[in-house]
Parts: C-alpha cells; structure tokens; sequence
C-alpha cells in the first residue's frame, strides 16, 4: 500500500507547488494558453479556413469540454494533470522495485526547466503529449509482451498527444519505434495505423485548407534553440532547455552554475544507462535511438544545420513544423528521467556497500533534489508569473453585441499577441477567437524581436497590405470590427472610415460595418476534415471501452519479487496461476525436497 500510495503523494506535491497560485479566481493568461468562460465550437476549431491547424483538435475538445466544465475549472484541470500524471508516469515507468528512486524519476520529469518554460510559454496542448509519453512507453512495452488491452491503452495514451500536431508527431515516432521488428507485423501496423488516425483531424485540416502549407524561412533563425547561459544552445538543449523565447526563461536558467549541475545530472544518467539495457533488454536501446532524434531536431536551426532548414521550411509543404524544433525535446527529457533514478541507485548501492545504507539513501535524495536545485523558480507558478486574473466586463458586453447580430469579426490592432493592462501586461494571443461565436480574423504574422515571420493566411496579408497603404477595412466586407484600446497601440483614423461606432469601452470598442457582406460561405472541403475528427472520437471510444472490458479481474494481481538488483521481476504469465511463497523457495508444504 505505501509502495502505490507515495508516488501519487508525490505527485500531487509537485502540483500543488507549482500551481499554487492558481488557488486564486481567475484566468492565468500567457503567449497561448488562452481559457474563456465559454468557448463555443465553431468550424474555424475544425478546420480553419486560411490558417494552419496548429490547434487542431484542441480547441474543439476545449469546447467540447465547456459544455460541462467552465473554462476556469477546465484551466486547473489540465495543468493539475499535466504535471500530476507526468509524475506519476514515471515513477511507474522506471524500473526499479525501490520506492525512493521511482520518486527521482518522478522529480525528473515533472521538474524540467522543457516543462517550466513552455508552461510560460502557454503551450499546454504539448504539455500534454509530455505527460503522456511515460504512460505510452509503458503502453508499448505491454504490446511488445502481449498483454491484454494494452494496444487499448497505448491508443489512449496517443490520443492525449495527439492533440496537437507536434504531439501526434512524437506519439507516432514513439509507437514505431519501440514496436518495430518486435511483435507480429499485424500488431505493429495495428498500433501504428491507430496513431496515425488519430493524427488525421490536424492532416485533413491542413490538406483541405487554404492557407499554404510553406513557412517563412525567417522563422528559422527566430525559432531556434537559444543559449540560455555560458554554455550555448546546445548546452541548453542538453539540460531540456534552449527556447526561442527570452521572455519565457525562469531566471534562474542564467546562473553560470546551472551547466555544471546539469553536467553531474547527465553523469548520474550515463552510469544508468548500462543499468537500464541489463533491466530492459532490446528497449532501452530504441529509447535512446528516439531520444537522440529528438535531441538532433531540437537543433536543426542552430549552426550548421540552419541553412538546410531554410531552404527545407520554404520549399517543401508542412517542414515549418520543424522550425521550432526544441519543442520535439520531449523523449529525450524522458530518457533522462528514466536513466538518473537508475545511475542514482547504481551509485547508491555502491556506497551501501563501502560504507552504510544510510550513504546510499543520501546519494538517492540528492538525486531527487537535484532537479530542484537546478530550477529552483518552478515552485509557486514559476515565480509569481503564472497568476489568475479577471476578464474585464467589456468583453461581455461586445460578446453580447455581436452574438445578438452574428458575423465575421476583424480584430485590431492587427497583432496576434500584444500586452494588456487587464492583463498585468503579459503578453497573450488575442483572445476574441476564442470568445466570440463568430469567425474572427486576426493577424497570424509573428513578432520575434526586430524579426516578423510571415503566417501563412493569405485574407490576413491582405489585411495587413490595407492597413499598410491606409485603405479602409470596411472593404473587406467584415460586419464588426473589433478595437483594442491599450496605451501604445494605435489603429489609424483612416482605417475606421465608414465605421459605425456600437460600443465604446475602457478596453474595447466595437464598430459595425453598414456594408457587410454577410457571413463567408462554408467550404465544402471542411466535411472531410469534420469527419476525420468523428473518426478519431470513435477510435477513441473503442480504446476506452476495450480498456474496461480487459481489466483484470479483482482476484488476479500479478506476483511481483524484488530481486538482488532492487528492481522487480518480470509478471507472471496471465495463463498461469502466480505461485505459492513456498515455491520461490524451491520447496512447498505438500512434497518434500528431492533428495541430493
């Protein structure tokens, strides 16, 4: 019972210190972790009709979900879960029969500065896929030995990643991987074809779209690991940091001392990784196959590599998904959670043996601070950073406004993200998509620095070429236009011409156009990728409910011994009855030892 019960105490501590102030009302608004109170479902969540489907389905299960669940509570769900069963994955996932080094492990991989600054980044949709990937590798090890409903829940695991398009990605590397050449070719495509379909709603999107599937080559350079101290991107990239964006950096990732700390973390994990071959025959030599690939995207972008990945993004369609290559960092920050409780117990039992149990267990909780001691800023929302706030009371009333006579808005100022005074002037993506039941046109260019990354909608090019030229947006044929009044940002007088002002608040003002020209015919196109998302939904109930159905029963708990090495043997097969304690012995009551 204490063996199944401190890692989900474990875990639970890591949530609560980190999520701490998320104890106060309110939303916590940052980059692109947007949460309203209620976010209708609308085609655009499906399959958007100028834009990349970088959210594709994640906002529509978000809507889905506030049909239940408000926005602020869904909030504080995802993140408690995020790093909640990131914990708890790997303190099951690492394989070892000893309790403190499963809570290194935990430690390990819900304490990383990946974590800590795409959490800054508002990247949560991929904070998914990094919680789910310790439950996937055990998902997959399942399949390879053949035990029921695990191919179950290695879908169900791949469908929590692949809620995003990088997500999928990493769920299916991860899946072909580890099941390649080792089971029946039946059940290797079964597994890889399952993730694949649940890849299809963001595939189909992005196919029967018209936005074009190239990038702009400058996103390279903009989106490029980044050295975060003396060490380099690479030294970062190596400690699972390296982010493009300054701004989303605990500042503690500056210290000179952190690429020393993370130099003995790697040491522990190297006097692993032997360990872990010898406990995982075959496995661990695909997980480092698969960690080193992520480690190799994560720096396409840097010397020397960076000209190749320019010339890839701007001629080959759906490559600019690589440009942001640190965030694919994900099973390389899991074969470092994996293999540090493992080289910490090698160093430990080494020391039990020269001098006392008592030095061992000291090695095993250094090991399990050392994470913390790397990152010490995580705890209490990284800092004060991730801090709820209120919607100001404008945004209902134009919500009102608009849903009383629906149709197209165009946000201005044109600027996907921009700092508000509401805000505590952090940076957020423009939120009205999300609030708005209607289509909202915003613009999909990005700021980095002094650098602008072109998006790939062709209607917000135009917008921008109209703004630039002082022509007025009623042309566009939009009914509203809705104006975000922030100190710095200026919408030209020329712009609003011929304009009817219908509200005007602290923070917004909404204006009407006389010659709108009705809502924007539905593409007929976005019925396939409508039906790549039934068809996900469905694979996924059919996951669940054979889950249920191959649980084993009540009285079958499969025996486990801890052997000399510290780490448990593997199951008893299902078919055969778990054995007797005498019989690990050699003897039983009944039948007396053979005579020598």
């Amino acid at each position: 019972m204490r063996a199944r019960l401190v890692p989900h105490a474990a875990a639970a501590l890591i949530t609560a210190v980190v999520l701490a102030p998320l104890a106060a009302p309110g939303y916590v608004l940052r980059y692109d972790m947007v949460f309203v109170p209620r976010q209708p479902l609308r085609w655009e969540m499906v399959a958007p009709a100028d834009a990349l489907p970088r959210a594709v389905p994640l906002d529509a299960l978000v809507s889905v979900a506030n049909l239940a669940v408000p926005g602020w509570l869904l909030q504080r769900l995802a993140l408690a879960g995020i790093l909640y069963f990131a914990a708890l994955g790997m303190a099951r996932l690492v394989p070892t029969g000893r309790l403190l080094p499963r809570l290194v492990g935990a430690f390990a991989y819900a304490w990383t500065p990946y974590l800590a600054e795409r959490l800054l980044l508002g990247q949560w949709g991929l904070l998914l896929a990094y919680a789910a990937l310790a439950w996937l590798v055990a998902a997959a090890r399942d399949v390879r030995a053949g035990r029921p409903g695990a191919l179950a829940r290695l879908v169900l695991a791949a469908a929590v990643a692949a809620v995003t398009p990088t997500g999928g990605l990493v769920a299916l590397a991860t899946v072909v991987v580890l099941l390649a050449a080792t089971t029946g070719v039946a059940r290797q495509a079964l597994a890889a074809g399952a993730v694949a379909a649940l890849c299809a709603p963001w595939v189909v999107a992005a196919v029967t779209g018209a936005a074009g599937g190239r990038s702009d080559p400058a996103g390279v350079d903009a989106f490029a690991a980044r050295a975060e101290n003396w060490s380099g991107a690479w030294g970062a990239v190596a400690g699972t940091g390296g982010i493009w964006n300054a701004q989303t950096v605990p500042g503690s990732r500056a210290s000179p001392l952190v690429p020393l700390a993370t130099l003995a973390l790697l040491a522990v994990c190297a006097a692993g990784y032997p360990e872990l071959r010898r406990r995982w025959p075959g496995r661990a030599g695909r997980l480092a196959v698969l960690a080193g690939g992520s480690l190799l995207v994560a720096l396409v972008g840097t010397p020397p590599a960076a000209p190749g990945m320019r010339w890839l993004v701007a001629n080959v369609a759906g490559a600019g998904l690589l440009r942001d290559g640190q965030k694919f960092l994900i099973p390389y920050a899991l074969l470092v959670a994996v293999t540090l409780p493992v080289g910490a117990e090698v160093l430990a039992r080494r020391l039990e043996r020269r001098l006392d149990r008592l030095a061992g267990r000291v090695v095993l909780a250094a090991a399990l601070l050392l994470p913390v001691a790397i990152l010490p800023d995580l705890a209490f929302g990284a800092g004060g950073e991730l801090r709820p706030v209120r919607y100001p009371a404008d945004w209902t009333a134009v919500s009102a406004r608009i849903s009383a006579a629906p149709g197209e808005v165009l946000s201005l100022p044109f600027h996907g993200y921009q700092r508000y005074r509401w805000n505590r002037d952090q940076v957020v993506r423009d939120p009205a998509p999300r609030l708005l039941g209607v289509p909202v046109l915003m613009n999909d260019a990005l700021q980095v620095g002094d650098v602008t990354v072109d998006g790939e909608s062709p209607r917000a090019a135009r917008v921008r070429a109209m703004l630039a030229s002082g022509e007025p947006v009623a042309r566009l044929g939009v009914r509203w236009v809705l104006v975000r009044e922030e100190p710095g940002q200026r919408v030209p007088a020329a712009a609003l011409a011929g304009l009817r002002p219908v509200y005007d608040g602290r923070y917004l003002a909404l204006w009407e156009n006389p010659a709108a020209s009705g809502a924007p015919a539905l593409h007929p196109r976005r019925w396939w990728a409508a039906g790549a998302h039934l068809l996900a939904a469905l694979l996924v109930v059919v996951a669940g409910l054979a889950a249920l159905c191959t649980r084993r029963a009540p009285w079958y708990r499969p025996h486990t011994r801890q052997s000399e090495e510290g780490y448990p043997w593997p199951s008893w097969p299902r078919s055969s009855s778990p054995p007797s304690s005498a019989s690990h012995s050699g003897s039983s009551a009944s039948t007396p030892p053979p005579a020598r």
